[in-house]
Order: C-alpha cells, then structure tokens, then sequence
C-alpha cells in the first residue's frame, strides 16, 4: 500500500515536536504521533549517566490480538533518506514506509517483519547510527530504550498499524541532566551573563562609594538596576539549573512564572531608566517634576501587560489562540510604541536644546547615548532581516534538524548581548566621578568668534555673571582717561609711583580633576596646559 503522507509525516515531525525537559507523550493524535530531540553524545556536555531514549506504550486488555500493534522506528535524522522503500508503481516519487502483507509478498519486506517500517537493505551497513524498528503488541508492550552514541537530531515515529487509539511517553535523556538538547547552552550562557553583570555591579559599587557624596539622582537609579540585571540574571540561571537537575516538575513551573514576571520587570525598567536619561534627567534638568509621574505610570502599564502577555504565553497553545490574545498584546504593544517614540523625541530634544545653548560636553554625551541606540537598532533590524531569510526555509524539513544546536541563539542569545552592551555604555558614560554634581550645575561658557573662551572669574561681579550666564560677551569696563603728567605733583616734585598692585589670591585649580564621565578624552587636564587649550570649562551657578 502506497503510504501518500510520507512527504507530509517528514516536515510535520520537525515543525510540530516541542523540545521539552523529561518525558514527552505519544499517541495516535497528529502532533503526537511523531517526537524529535537533538540529543548529545556523553563526552559532549560530561555527566554521570550514559543518554538514552526510552520508549514506553500504555498497555491494553483488549480480546483481539489482532488489533493492538502499533510500528514504532527511532533513528537519528542524517539516516532519514534510509527510511521506507521505493517501488516501481510509485512514479510520483513516494515510498512504502510499512511493512504490509501486500510488500511482504512483493518481496519488500519478510513475514517476520509485517508491521514494522521498512528500511533499505543497506541501511545497517550506510547508517551513522543503529536504525531501530518493531512492531508493538500494546497488551505486552516493554520500555524499549535506545542507547546514544553521537550527538544528533534523533526521532521517534509510530504509525497505528492495527491499532486506532494508542498512547504512550517518550523520555529523551541526556548525560547531562533532564534539559533538552536545544536549551543545555542556555545553563552556561545565563550563568556568563550573571558573571559578567556582577563584575560591572562591583566596578560601579566602588566608583559609587568612592564618589558617593557627589551622587546623582539618576545615578541611583542605574545603581539600582544594576543589582536586579545580577538577581533577574541568578534567577534565570537557577531555573535551568534547577530543571536540569529535577525535571519539569511544579517547582519548576513556579520558577519559570517567577522568571517570567522578573523578565517583564527588566523591560519595563530598562525603558523607564533610558526615558529618563535621555530626558536629561541629572545632568540637563535638575528634576522632571510631573513628568517623572507620567513616565513611573507608563513604565507599571508596561510592566503589567508584559506579565499579562507572560502569564498568557504559559497557559495559551498556539492551537488554543483565538482573537482574544489580541487584547494581551495589543496593550504591551502600545505601551512599547509610546515608551519608544517618547524617548527618540526626548534625546532628540535635549540634543537641540544643548547644542543651542553651545553646551558641547554635555552634547557630546548624549551624542554617544544617540550613536549608542541607531547602532543597537541596526544591529537589531540586520539580525531581523537574516532570521527572516533564515525562517523562510522553516517549511524544509531539513530546517530544525540543521540548526537545533543554534536556534536558541537566533532567539534569544544575540538581544541579551546586544542588552548587555547597551547597559555598559550607558553605566560608562554616566558613571560617578567626583565633580557630577558640579558639571550638572553648571554651563558651558560660550567660544567667542575668534576661537578664544569668555571665561568668567570667580571673583568678579553678579553683573557679570548674569551677562555670561545669558550668552553675551563681558562689556569692557570704562577706565578713567589718562593725566598728563601724571607723574608730577602740585609743587612740581615727582609725585610717590603707586605701589605695585598685589596678587590677587590664587583660587584652587581643577587641575587633574575629571568633571563627569565623558568618555576617555576631556576626563582630565594636565598641569602644563595652557588656558587656551582647555576646552569645556564651566562656572558654578551660585
């Protein structure tokens, strides 16, 4: 008998078989009936025990033994071209993939193997690894393990022979503990992000208790989301560590709720932190006033949808997803737009408003805060395109089996680093330094047309200030006319010469002193330079 759905059983297997820690069902049900699992070789990943696959069917006590065999085949998938029989009558290129009575007498198959997939007769001799096939009486079924020996993308296909309603478990393990073979990199990756951001957390930690009576307040809330990226990072580790140990059990479903939420929770406040800096919050402005209200209220909105859409993704199937999961992501989507569109416009505001008051330091800053984004968003949109072109060959059956051991990198690994980066910038150029207090309250003096700087004295008047503060040049003092013969007195004798006037008192220099964290270039000034060599120089608001 012509099997039609060979071409269909192939791509249904690797685009329907769910990679899941411990046992995974099988039935008769379409999305059961086969169950696929990249799976790795002992020495690959070390572990104790020796991998496997386990095959066990439910057992029945039905009269008829004539109607309780189900065709089971295991094999690793660069041997699927093995599987199943070409036959002269089959001209639209199918094959007999079962053992009938029909191909037993057609001499495809022996009496001995009617009920079980057929294979071609050099299969045992071209194969990378053993190709296992039985047929199973259901009312004595035993487990039937198969042993691993290499690494590869392994399957399990049943077909109800006799059989119309059948059930069972399939357990892929592998020597390292209960985690599928497609998420074991994530143990090791999340666990190098937890390192990593505990390193950056303890680098910020001495720079904030070194300069910790000059803080600002936006510095606190970067101090603050530096510890919940280590605690949301240890969590996330802990949950693939824990289900790699014990399995998918209710602890574990509790964990990965709990990561869930905590994941949500690094969205909204990675938003919320980047809104407000580009707001110029602590630098530009002292104080958002009522907008800091509305940017804490979009940021919880964001935050209880995104746990919402988390909460929705766990209990809904995509086979269960009807038009209601539009109403949990519509509202995450709107809030991400308007958390997007708000800070574009705010960075692009407070760049303007910088470079018009000709505070170059500070637009400098935020300059490499907006280089910082487009470069993320490239990078993002360039890694959007090739999964596009990578996905769009998802119908080859050939897809999932060729890429299992890098899907989870595709994604999900790459926007964790791009993350990490942006995170570590942000950190570096707003890092505490000992004059952040200073650089924020104070303004840039404007460069006069000739390339020379008005610099405004510390000792001289509030006049003057002001009409430096207001970006108009210091107006010469008048000084009273010359006297002729100044240097002679009423009676003719030379009148006593003026004393030379004294030094006036020499004020503290900033010399070697870093007024914020700029970048590597302006941090410091050396001894020997010139005033007019020294760029960016402010003056106090007092």
């Amino acid at each position: 008998m012509q099997q039609k759905w060979y071409g269909a059983l192939a791509a249904l297997t690797c685009l329907l078989s769910v990679a899941v820690a411990g046992e995974v069902p099988i039935s008769q049900k379409n999305d059961e009936q086969d169950q696929c699992n990249g799976m790795y070789g002992k020495n690959a990943w070390g572990g104790n025990v020796d991998p496997y696959i386990l095959v066990r069917f439910d057992n029945v006590t039905a009269q008829d033994a004539t109607n309780n065999t189900v065709s089971l085949v295991i094999f690793e998938w660069a041997d699927e071209r093995l599987l199943g029989v070409s036959t002269p009558e089959n001209t639209d290129g199918s094959k007999e993939l079962i053992c009938y009575d029909e191909n037993a007498k057609a001499g495809l198959c022996t009496n001995e193997q009617i009920g079980q997939f057929l294979l071609q007769s050099n299969a045992s001799t071209v194969s990378k690894n053993p190709m296992f096939t039985q047929a199973v009486d259901l009312r004595s079924a035993a487990p039937i393990m198969y042993p691993i020996k290499r690494t590869g993308y392994y399957c399990v296909w049943t077909y109800g022979f006799k059989a119309d309603v059948y059930s069972g478990s399939v357990e892929f393990r592998n020597a390292y503990g209960e985690l599928p073979g497609a998420q074991i990199p994530k143990l090791a990756f999340y666990g190098g992000l937890a390192i990593v951001y505990a390193v950056i957390l303890a680098l910020w930690a001495f720079l904030y208790v070194q300069n910790r009576h000059d803080i600002l307040p936006v510095q606190n809330y970067i101090t603050a989301m530096m510890i919940f990226l280590v605690v949301e990072e240890l969590m996330t580790w802990g949950f693939y560590d824990y289900q790699n140990r014990h399995g998918d059990n209710a602890v574990n479903k509790v964990l990965l709720v709990i990561t869930s939420i905590l994941n949500a929770g690094r969205n909204s406040f990675s938003f919320f932190l980047l809104l407000i800096v580009c707001m110029g919050y602590g630098v530009v402005k002292p104080s958002l006033g009522k907008i800091m209200t509305y940017v804490r209220i979009l940021a919880a909105a964001h935050f209880a949808f995104g746990v919402l859409y988390s909460v929705a993704s766990l209990s809904v199937t995509p086979d269960n997803a009807g038009p209601l999961v539009l109403l949990v992501i519509t509202p995450l989507a709107g809030t991400l737009t308007a958390f997007y569109v708000w800070t574009l416009n705010s960075l692009t505001y407070t760049m303007k408003d910088l470079m018009e008051r000709k505070q170059t330091v500070k637009a400098g800053m935020y300059r490499k805060l907006w280089y910082c984004i487009v470069g993320s968003i490239l990078v993002i949109f360039a890694f959007f395109f090739l999964n596009s072109f990578a996905f769009a060959t998802v119908s080859d059956a050939d897809f999932v089996p060729s890429n299992w051991k890098t899907r989870w990198f595709i994604l999900d690994g790459w926007l964790n680093l791009v993350y990490l980066f942006d995170i570590a910038f942000v950190a570096y150029l707003w890092r505490p330094t000992v004059n952040n207090r200073r650089f924020a309250m104070s303004d840039e003096l404007a460069q006069d047309d000739d390339g020379g700087f008005e610099i405004a004295s510390f000792g001289g008047s509030e006049d003057d200030a002001e009409d430096i503060e207001a970006g108009g040049a210091r107006s010469p003092r008048p000084q009273p006319p010359p006297k002729e013969n100044s240097a002679l007195g009423s009676d003719g004798a030379y009148d006593r010469p003026d004393p030379p006037p004294k030094p006036s008192q020499p004020r503290h220099s900033l010399d070697g002193e870093t007024i914020f964290a700029v970048g590597e270039d302006g941090d410091k000034w050396s001894d020997d330079e010139d005033d007019e060599e020294r760029h960016g120089l402010t003056k106090d608001r007092i």
